[in-house]
């Protein structure tokens, strides 16, 4: 699961999601991408299943790369816990997500194996997206 090794505070607020993506909205790497449509806290364990689905797709074939990392700590309090007394501790990271961005990109298969591949991990995400494919493209 992704989380980071170590992080300078334990706790952190919840912050507000407003405005598209202004980093990672366009294609780095790889020639086809799935883009997020919605905003949303995207968690380590829906990352992981996501590129589980792509790579058992694509058959560890060509190349993924995962553009978000869950760095963003939330905390919970215990069920049946009366209010007040702090923060809850730390349950978790997330990552915020934004409209515009790219979450995982794909490269060194066809067009239709990486369309189905990035398919199936949309379904394992908890926002609507959107297949891209780069400008330049030849198949």
């Amino acid at each position: 699961m992704l989380q980071p090794k170590k992080t300078k505070y334990r706790r952190q607020q919840k912050g507000k999601m407003k405005g598209n993506a202004q980093r990672g909205n366009q294609l780095a790497h790889g020639s086809f991408g799935i883009k997020t449509l919605e905003y949303a806290w995207l968690t380590g364990r829906q990352i992981e299943a996501a590129r589980q689905a792509v790579t058992r797709h694509m058959k560890r074939e060509g190349q993924i790369w995962i553009r978000v990392f869950p760095d963003k700590p939330i905390t919970k309090k215990p069920a049946e816990v009366r209010m007040g007394k702090g923060k809850g501790a730390p349950e978790g990271f997330v990552v915020p997500i934004t409209p515009g961005r790219i979450i995982i990109e794909a490269e060194g298969v066809p067009l239709d194996v990486a369309k189905e591949a990035l398919r199936l991990a949309a379904q394992k995400l908890p926002v609507k997206t959107k297949f891209i494919v780069r400008r330049d493209y030849v198949e």
